[in-house]
């Protein structure tokens, strides 16, 4: 079937607006990404039924089989989530949740701590985004609730420490995928001054995003900073509420509440897979990516390992070897069989939710693909523009594609040659503040974007309605992408990174001192400090 092109048209937004203007109104996920799929499908079959029907069959189908054959990153995921989901309930199972939450508490003595552990165990664990968003929201989420702190802040420190951290850390998935990127576009425009590393690393001064979104988070947790519809939720928490509710969209519906957990549980049962897990996903990522440039000839280094890794294979592997500790862990309580069956049932349902609303967000984004929306936006940049603004130029248009088509690194790969090839055509000086500007924009869009992976995953760890972990953290990220855009006027006009981070701090500062006090000012007295 042949394809209307939309690429030059401001059409080709239409199906992502439409998908995230009815998930904020409606709160009905799949029904708004539904929306959007048809939507995009009638367009792009010049409104013939049938025409659109076929397209959006075989768009579905390719979500599971691509080429002929299984599409292995994306039933990789899957089977990441089913296994991390089963893994999770015999946590629970073995005791080894309850005897952390016991051990926390025993040494956590505030919501403030609470909220603090979570950010930090988001902080150190920063392989990869989905594995940090599920995996820490399965070991804070029973000290949280203790603390009554509402899922929709936890979901929002999951959120905003998986991503900052993982595209801030060269030994990570998001690390190797973009230097991947970037050692293209050395080689296109001849920069020899610095290695793919070496250009990583600068860029992580200037990912002002990143940065103070991570930092935002500490202070938030510190300081009790509830704005928006969040202090809603965090005064619903401590009354009890929130803690059990889920939307037409979410199956994930806390069966793990109906588990026996075992009395005879010892912390090592929570962190003996956890650690397996971790552990056996890094040297998953290491051999596969050492196979890699076995295949190509190339000599084995750590970074190139990293840069060649499959991270949808090292995470099932990862995932495997952590499922099979927790198996140990509940056969040596010789818990019987029948339980350990419908224990794994429990945790595997637990993520048909989030499994459902991944295939229709992956769906949505072949859609918005097809329909040239990345192409259309990044044309706006073209022109006679003042090269001092390109980068907060491309920092919202990054922010923009990122949002409305849901995926960073869909964001990654179009807009960081763009950016190399702007800077190129104007200004070489410009080329790193340019490329930091995209990553710090993509984080932002991804961010804010409902039908974002990694924000789904997000409401998935924190066991939180999708809609309202969107909505509570929205003012949060604004006001972070308000101050980074100060910064990358600064560094687009001074050049000066210690100027732009400095002139960034200042109103990051700012604007937490105003925060606070609006915080503070319609604070209503918790039960629980």
């Amino acid at each position: 079937m042949n394809l209307i092109d939309f690429a030059s048209s401001p059409i080709s937004l239409l199906p992502a607006i439409l998908a995230l203007g009815m998930a904020i109104v409606t709160r009905r996920v799949l029904l708004s990404l539904g929306a959007g799929i048809i939507v995009g499908a009638l367009l792009l079959a010049d409104f013939s039924a049938s025409g659109a029907t076929g397209y959006i069959f075989n768009k579905g189908l390719a979500v599971f089989i691509e080429d002929g054959g299984i599409n292995t990153w994306n039933m990789s995921i899957v089977g990441f989530l089913l296994l991390l989901g089963m893994m999770t309930a015999l946590l629970t199972l073995s005791g080894g949740t309850k005897a952390f939450a016991i051990w926390a508490q025993a040494r956590v003595k505030s919501k403030r701590g609470s909220q603090l552990l979570a950010a930090l165990l988001g902080v150190f664990i920063f392989i990869d985004d989905y594995f940090n968003s599920l995996a820490v929201g399965a070991v804070s989420r029973p000290v949280t609730d203790r603390f009554y702190v509402s899922r929709a802040k936890l979901a929002y420190i999951l959120d905003s420490t998986a991503a900052p951290m993982c595209v801030l850390t060269p030994a990570s998935s998001w690390g190797a995928y973009i230097m991947t990127i970037v050692s293209g576009i050395l080689v296109s425009h001849g920069i020899t001054e610095y290695s793919p590393l070496g250009a990583y690393v600068r860029l992580i001064p200037m990912n002002f995003y990143a940065v103070f979104a991570l930092l935002m988070v500490f202070v938030v947790a510190w300081f009790r900073i509830d704005i928006g519809s969040m202090r809603r939720h965090e005064i619903e928490a401590t009354q009890g509420y929130g803690f059990d509710t889920k939307s037409d969209d979410d199956s994930a519906s806390h069966d793990e509440l109906n588990i026996v957990e075992s009395d005879s549980g010892h912390m090592l049962d929570l962190l003996l897979p956890i650690l397996s897990l971790i552990i056996a996903t890094v040297a998953a990522m290491m051999y596969t990516g050492a196979q890699a440039l076995s295949g190509s000839g190339i000599t084995f280094t750590m970074l190139g390992a990293f840069e060649n890794t499959d991270v949808g294979v090292s995470l099932i592997y990862g995932a495997s070897v952590g499922l099979i500790v927790a198996l140990a862990t509940v056969f040596k309580q010789k818990i019987a069989s029948l339980e350990i069956i419908r224990t794994l049932w429990i945790g595997a349902r637990s993520m048909f939710g989030a499994i459902l609303i991944l295939v229709f967000a992956w769906t949505i984004g072949s859609v918005i693909g097809d329909m040239k929306t990345g192409t259309y936006l990044s044309s706006l940049v073209q022109g006679n523009i003042d090269t001092s603004w390109l980068p907060v130029i491309l920092f919202l248009l990054a922010g923009l594609m990122a949002f409305s088509t849901g995926t960073s690194w869909g964001t990654f790969g179009i807009m960081l040659p763009i950016a190399g090839d702007m800077a190129g055509a104007t200004d070489i000086a410009l080329m790193l503040p340019m490329l930091s500007a995209v990553l710090a924009g993509s984080v932002f869009g991804d961010h804010c974007s409902p039908i974002s992976d990694t924000t789904i995953l997000s409401s998935t760890g924190a066991r939180c309605n999708h809609i309202d972990h969107v909505q509570t953290q929205l003012p949060y990220a604004l006001a972070v992408a308000s101050i980074s855009c100060i910064g990358f006027i600064v560094l687009g006009i001074t050049a000066s990174v210690l100027l732009s981070f400095i002139a960034t701090s200042i109103a990051f500062v700012m604007l937490c001192v105003v925060l606070s006090m609006l915080s503070r000012a319609k604070m209503k007295v918790c039960p629980v400090a």
